[in-house]
């Protein structure tokens, strides 16, 4: 079975940690001990978020010279380099010697003329307080926006059209590679007038560029691996309820929050549909029972309705 696993930010940085080497290895190490559980027999893609990542090294950048500091495409190729070599390690120490790696600097087109560059919802970097985040708003030229009860820096978010390097890695897969890419929903990049391809301030959202690039992979499953073990109705209340199975239709008519779950259900509604395949969003704890179907919300065409645990 050929299976994409699309890391949420959890598997690098838990709400409130310090964002060091040490603590995002030891959280990609607890990702990986279930990933490993699922290569026998199985092809595996794996991506992955930035969006702290992204932050930090955006802050260090404008700390040391405003003026010259990377763009953020720039800084999310740096990324990818970051994280793809981190999976690859703690991976690759679980499993057979033998097993190849391949971490891959993704380009993602996008559509200069994306409604979202109006409007920018994607959250990067860490977390301020109301005073702190209004400063460096008003500091840097940022658009701050609240993260639960805190804020955050939020830039455009466009959606995918198309993965540059896809063909190299279908190649990959074909030598039984385990492939790492599209981390960060891929380097934002799209053609400027003159028909060349340059990186733009932007980024893409990890899940929904996860849904295309296991669309186009042709792969029989799509994870969308999170801090939770389910979508659930009415969250972080009495009465809530968790999602068990949902045809597409009957999932996005509940209303997710663009800032949490939204993308991810959209992401496996995307998948479900386009394909006829599964999408399962579930917690990264529980992937090896995801892959056995028994665990997270399956979103499916083949079944009318939606059922809850």
């Amino acid at each position: 079975m050929r299976i994409v696993v699309a890391l949420g930010g959890n598997a690098l940085l838990r709400r409130g940690e310090p964002l060091t080497a040490e603590n995002q290895r030891a959280n990609i190490r607890v990702a990986t001990e279930q990933i490993a559980k699922v290569h026998p027999g199985n092809q595996l893609v794996i991506a992955h978020g930035n969006g702290p990542q992204v932050g930090l090294l955006s802050l260090q950048g404008q700390s040391y010279k405003p003026d010259e500091a990377y763009p953020l495409d720039v800084l999310g190729a740096e990324t990818e380099g970051m994280i793809g070599y981190i999976i690859e390690q703690e991976l690759g120490n679980l499993l057979d010697f033998e097993v190849p790696f391949a971490t891959l600097l993704t380009q993602v087109e996008v559509d200069p003329n994306d409604p979202a560059f109006k409007d920018p919802t994607k959250f990067i970097g860490p977390v301020y307080g109301k005073e702190e985040a209004e400063r460096l708003a008003k500091e840097k030229g940022w658009v701050v926006k609240p993260d639960g009860d805190k804020y955050r820096r939020v830039v455009a978010s466009p959606k995918p059209k198309r993965i540059f390097e896809i063909r190299p890695i279908k190649w990959l897969l074909e030598k039984s590679s385990i492939v790492i890419c599209a981390g960060g929903g891929g380097i934002p990049t799209m053609y400027d007038a003159d028909r060349k391809l340059k990186g733009i301030e932007a980024v893409i959202d990890k899940d929904l560029c996860s849904a295309l690039l296991a669309e186009q992979l042709e792969a029989d499953l799509l994870v969308i691996a999170t801090d939770v073990n389910a979508a659930y109705i009415d969250f972080n209340k009495p009465t809530q309820k968790a999602i068990a199975q949902a045809h597409p239709d009957e999932l996005e008519r509940l209303g997710f929050a663009a800032g949490s779950m939204g993308p991810k259900v959209q992401a496996a509604c995307d998948f479900a549909r386009h394909t006829g395949k599964v999408a399962v969003i579930g917690s990264l704890e529980d992937i090896e029972e995801i892959v056995k179907g028994t665990a997270g919300t399956r979103v499916s065409t083949a079944k009318p309705g939606i059922s809850y645990r």
